[in-house]
């Protein structure tokens, strides 16, 4: 009577199979899958022992398990290392002033505002348009025929009496005359960077601006001082 070792050994592997389908890879890995094979062979049917083809194959999946061990902890590192340059990123940026595509903005308005806009072809006449948070006109900036590209315009803080206006958070709406038709535009006006929200598992880093809300930090145009 003989006992086929050969079958054993293979049923074991099939179950090793099943396993890893079903269970971590913190639970079963290449070690694991070492011992198995060692078991196959020390089991075998020596009158019949394993072809080449198939060892080799076997061997092959347990270089492709370590392979794949070696590359998660290998990604590890550099997700650690792009949190930990987010964090950096994130300690710099925090009090800065930065420049977004926004069509609102925090106004002091005991000077100057500074900001710009962008044009995608020449205009005949172009202006932006000054509304308060309550929705009201307070005054619009006239800037006449302009070329195609980011287009400065700065408002003085006057409402159209010439009054100083309150400071607040301000709506800035840019228009251009095409012939006979008025498009909007894009405004690129600065915020305050108050905080930062590092990215959760490598995600971007958001910037949460003063009366603004948050922003991701890939649309930011220019880090100011």
């Amino acid at each position: 009577m003989s006992i086929d070792s050969t079958s054993a050994a293979g049923s074991l592997l099939d179950q090793y199979q099943i396993k890893t389908e079903t269970k971590s890879s913190k639970d079963l890995g290449k070690n694991e899958f070492l011992n198995l094979l060692v078991a196959q062979l020390n089991n075998q049917d020596p009158l019949a022992p394993q072809e080449n083809g198939a060892f080799i194959a076997q061997l092959a999946q347990f270089s492709q398990v370590e392979g794949i061990e070696k590359l998660n902890t290998s990604m590890g590192s550099l997700v650690s290392g792009y949190q930990s340059s987010q964090a950096l990123q994130a300690s710099s940026l925090v009090g800065r002033k930065v420049i977004v595509p926004s069509e609102k903005a925090v106004v002091d308005t005991s000077e100057t505002f500074k900001a710009s806009l962008v044009l995608p072809q020449s205009s005949s006449n172009v202006y932006v348009n000054i509304y308060d948070s309550a929705g009201a006109v307070v005054n619009r900036v006239s800037m006449g025929e302009q070329a195609a590209g980011n287009v400065s315009f700065m408002w003085d803080g006057k409402d159209s009496s010439g009054k100083v206006a309150p400071p607040g958070t301000y709506k800035f709406e840019a228009q251009a005359v095409f012939g006979t038709e008025t498009k909007g535009l894009y405004t690129l006006l600065p915020a305050n960077v108050d905080s930062v929200t590092l990215g959760q598992n490598g995600g971007e880093l958001m910037l949460n601006l003063a009366g603004l809300g948050s922003i991701g930090l890939s649309q930011v145009q220019v880090i100011g001082q």
